[in-house]
């Protein structure tokens, strides 16, 4: 969804994240900044439904209202302030897994802008589930896809394109950026680890209240505890506690199932009595 809020786009840079709240009674929402365009004062984020909040989004049309767009929140990605000539002798890949294509893009864009040569994994399970392919391939200087059941691309998981790539293909990365689902960041640092690689990850999908004060985004990195949502959300992913992280992450879960259930319940019902009338 394109997004008309100027005053976000004005100001947004790439890492950063909004929170959206549908309407009055909504969740608040982390999305990623996908794109912006200051020019048309517009933000683009990408949403997929896995519960009644992201349901609510999804369900808006064109020329509706969103009750609450509040952002840019967090820091930006750290390579905005390195020197640019600095930045162009580095070599940088960026994984992506699933929607995490959608917030590394902008970095992609970014860098491609700034004239900052990188490559990008994008993994998915399916073909189908492959997102922003030809926008990434515009910004990047090699775009490799890999699905799990090889539909597309690469079959296998995105830590062994990256093994392939380096054992193989003679490819070494200075940096590596992985943006994607936890236990997707939590596999690929491992990897790196092995060839010594800086790593950096994205943990904005821990984030509830966006502002540090509810604490459900705690996070232990290096042993010290940090709010993804004002201390991130990129950090050193060689130092984070990813088994902490993912046990946080899966603690309203089975509430967000129950209320999409009902959610479908209520859908389901509606269309019943429309049906009796």
């Amino acid at each position: 969804m394109d997004i008309e809020a100027p005053r976000v786009a004005a100001s947004a840079q790439p890492g950063q994240f909004v929170i959206v709240k549908v309407d009055e009674k909504g969740e608040r929402i982390p999305l990623t900044i996908c794109d912006y365009n200051r020019e048309e004062g517009s933000v683009t984020i990408v949403t997929q439904v896995v519960g009644s909040s992201s349901q609510k989004i999804c369900d808006i049309e064109e020329g509706e209202y969103i009750q609450n767009f509040v952002g840019p929140l967090g820091k930006p990605s750290e390579f905005i302030y390195e020197n640019i000539e600095e930045l162009k002798s580095k070599r940088v890949l960026f994984i992506a897994g699933g929607l995490g294509t959608a917030p590394v893009y902008p970095q992609v864009k970014w860098m491609k802008e700034q004239g900052v040569d990188c490559d990008v994994i994008i993994g998915a399970k399916t073909k189908s589930l492959v997102i922003f392919e030809e926008e990434m391939a515009a910004v990047a200087k090699n775009l490799y896809i890999a699905t799990d059941d090889g539909s597309a691309g690469f079959k296998g998981l995105v830590t062994q394109k990256l093994k392939e790539l380096i054992d193989n293909e003679g490819k070494m990365y200075d940096v590596v950026v992985a943006i994607g689902p936890m236990i997707m960041m939590k596999f690929v640092a491992i990897t790196t680890k092995e060839y010594n690689i800086r790593t950096i990850v994205s943990l904005n999908s821990l984030m509830v209240d966006g502002t540090g004060m509810c604490g459900a985004c705690r996070v232990s990195v290096g042993g010290k505890t940090y709010f993804t949502c004002v201390d991130g959300p990129e950090f050193d992913a060689h130092e984070v506690d990813f088994d902490e992280a993912m046990r946080r992450q899966g603690q309203f879960r089975t509430i967000e199932q129950r209320k999409a259930k009902a959610e479908q319940e209520r859908r389901e019902g509606h269309k019943c009595n429309i049906g009796l009338h």
